[in-house]
């Protein structure tokens, strides 16, 4: 949970680096907020779970994104890379095979290593 944490507390920092346990701790729980609150919205036909399930997916969207840089940069690529994954299929994979690399090893154009610290 505490690596959910930080990366709120990052909300838009695109500078530094994250490392992988940061960066999926917030997919995952993100993914399971997202399914509890969907669910709730089809179960309850009501506009209010739908509302709150709307306003929780925008506010995810600039923390997700900054996350998801700031793993590139921890392993040595600049976060230009995030576009990649507009290509359909092929770029979503090619961007998940970055974030599943190891941190690049001691200080890099990005900062110090996060394991380190």
């Amino acid at each position: 949970m505490n690596w959910y944490l930080t990366a709120w507390k990052k909300y838009a920092v695109f500078s530094g680096r994250s490392r992988r346990r940061e960066l999926w701790w917030f997919i995952l729980i993100n993914a399971i907020i997202g399914l509890i609150l969907s669910t709730l919205a089809q179960q309850t036909d009501g506009w209010f779970w739908s509302v709150i399930t709307w306003i929780y997916g925008v506010l995810i969207i600039i923390p997700s994104i900054a996350v998801q840089v700031r793993r590139l940069h921890d392993t040595g690529r600049t976060g230009w890379w995030w576009f990649i994954g507009f290509i359909p299929i092929v770029g979503t994979i090619i961007l998940i095979v970055f974030w599943l690399f190891d941190s690049e090893a001691g200080t890099n154009r990005y900062g110090p290593n996060p394991k380190a610290a």
